[in-house]
C-alpha cells in the first residue's frame, strides 16, 4: 500500500528540514513524498534539494496560496492513501505512517482515518501548548463543533475523486470545507485512533490574528451554506469553548 505524504511550503527555511526528516525517518517502506514549494525566496529550496534523492516529486513555482499548493500535491500523488503535513509540522515519532497503514490494511472499507495532535511552541517542539484530542466521529460531530485535525488526517484517494479538492474561494478554512464534504457528504467509513500523530507549531495563518480568526469563522459558516447544510446556532460558541479547553 503506497501512502503519499504532501508537504507544501513557502519561505520556511527555519522548519522545513524538521518536517522533511520526520517523513523520511518513518519506518514504513512505501511512502511517496511530495513537496510543493511556492517559489520560495529564502534558503528553503536549497534545504529541500539536500534530500532530493529521497523525495519522489518536488516542484517549486508560484502558486495561489497554500490550498492551491495542496491541490497540486494531491493531483501529483499516486498513492492509495494521501496525507498532508505542513512545513511547520512534524510527525511525533517514526511509527506514525506504519500505524496508519496497519489501520487501512485491517479495514479495507476505511475511507478516512485521523488521530490526535498537539500544538507546540514555535521554538521548542517539546513544549506542548494545546492538546487536540478529536474523538470518534458521529452524525453530529461537526454540529457539536468538532473537527478532525487536518495534519493528522489520512484519506483514500477515492475521497478526493468523489468530493473534490480544496476550494480556493476559501483562504483560511478550505481544509475545514474539505473535511465537511468528506465526512458529511461523501459519507465514507471513518475511524479515529487515540494516538498522537502530529506536533504542530503555533503560528499558522488562521490563528495569526483576531481578524484571521473572524475571517476563518466566516468561511466556515459559508462552507455549511455552500454544502447545503445549516450550521447550528451553537456552533461558534462551542468552537470557542472547545478551543479554550485544549489549553487544559
Amino acid at each position: 500500500m503506497k501512502i503519499s505524504i504532501i508537504t507544501v511550503v513557502y519561505n520556511n527555511e527555519k522548519t522545513i528540514e524538521s518536517a522533511i526528516n520526520s517523513v523520511l525517518n518513518q519506518t514504513y517502506y512505501d511512502i511517496e513524498y511530495i513537496i510543493v514549494d511556492g517559489n520560495s525566496k529564502d534558503n528553503t529550496t536549497n534545504i529541500i534539494r539536500k534530500y532530493r534523492d529521497r523525495i519522489a516529486q518536488f516542484v517549486s513555482e508560484k502558486d495561489n496560496g497554500i490550498y492551491d499548493a495542496m491541490n497540486k500535491g494531491v493531483r501529483m500523488a499516486t498513492g492509495d492513501i494521501i496525507g498532508i503535513l505542513n512545513s511547520d509540522d512534524l510527525y511525533t515519532d517514526d511509527q506514525v505512517i506504519q500505524d496508519v497503514a496497519n489501520q487501512f490494511t485491517k479495514k479495507p472499507n476505511l475511507a478516512l482515518l485521523y488521530g490526535d495532535l498537539v500544538y507546540v511552541a514555535s521554538d521548542d517542539v517539546n513544549k506542548v501548548i494545546r492538546k487536540w484530542k478529536a474523538g470518534d466521529y458521529h452524525p453530529n460531530f461537526f454540529e457539536n463543533a468538532n473537527v478532525p485535525p487536518h495534519p493528522a488526517l489520512f484519506v483514500r484517494r477515492e475521497v478526493y475523486e468523489s468530493c473534490g479538492l480544496f476550494n480556493l474561494d476559501y483562504k483560511l478554512a478550505a481544509d475545514y470545507d474539505f473535511m465537511l464534504r468528506a465526512f458529511k457528504r461523501f459519507g465514507g467509513r471513518s475511524a479515529h485512533i487515540s494516538r498522537l500523530m502530529v506536533k504542530m507549531r503555533l503560528g499558522g495563518a488562521t490563528n495569526q490574528s483576531f481578524k484571521n480568526i473572524l475571517e476563518g469563522n466566516k468561511e466556515i459558516l459559508a462552507s455549511w451554506k455552500l454544502n447545503g447544510m445549516k450550521a447550528p446556532l451553537r456552533l461558534m460558541p462551542l468552537r470557542l469553548f472547545k478551543r479554550l479547553i485544549q489549553f487544559i
